[in-house]
């Protein structure tokens, strides 16, 4: 994927609301809790300066992550793709033979995928295994405890 980094255009939406909260919300509450830390004296035993100075730490790393992630981004709408095999952005219905049992995810970006929520990174084992696959399908996965095998069941272009 030439031109950056791909990401969804609601992964990218959340990046930029959870961006604009750090830098609005969450930096000046710790600049105020560093000030506040300060007053109460002497710096080099004084816990909460050391805690809020550590969380200040956090938060700007944070900050300069996702800044870095935004301007590295590839928006990418699901909802205006068409294929008829996986690529980033679909959304797929797998049949795991081993549980006999479907399960759907979404093929996304790194900073966005969170498994609990169906949502898998395109560099994930089964993200790599599913990218270029068609509807019925067989897709076996190397996974720690053994491979897992699923058959491709559906392929849906939708918005997230």
């Amino acid at each position: 994927m030439q031109g950056g980094t791909p990401i969804t255009k609601t992964g990218y939406e959340a990046v930029e609301k959870e961006l604009s909260h750090l830098i609005k919300v969450d930096r000046e509450e710790i600049k105020m809790a560093i000030s506040e830390a300060r007053e109460l004296g002497d710096l080099k035993e004084n816990a909460e300066y050391h805690s809020a100075k550590e969380k200040q730490s956090m938060i700007e790393g944070r900050i300069s992550q996702l800044q870095g992630v935004i301007a590295s981004a590839k928006i990418v709408d699901p909802s205006k793709m068409n294929s008829d095999r996986i690529v980033f952005g679909a959304t797929v219905k797998l049949l795991d033979l081993e549980k006999e049992e479907s399960v759907t995810y979404q093929i996304v970006g790194d900073i966005e995928s969170d498994s609990s929520k169906g949502k898998i990174s395109f560099q994930s084992p089964l993200g790599k295994a599913l990218i270029g696959k068609e509807e019925g399908d067989m897709v076996i996965v190397k996974a720690p405890k053994g491979d897992r095998e699923y058959e491709v069941e559906s392929i849906e272009f939708k918005g997230n």
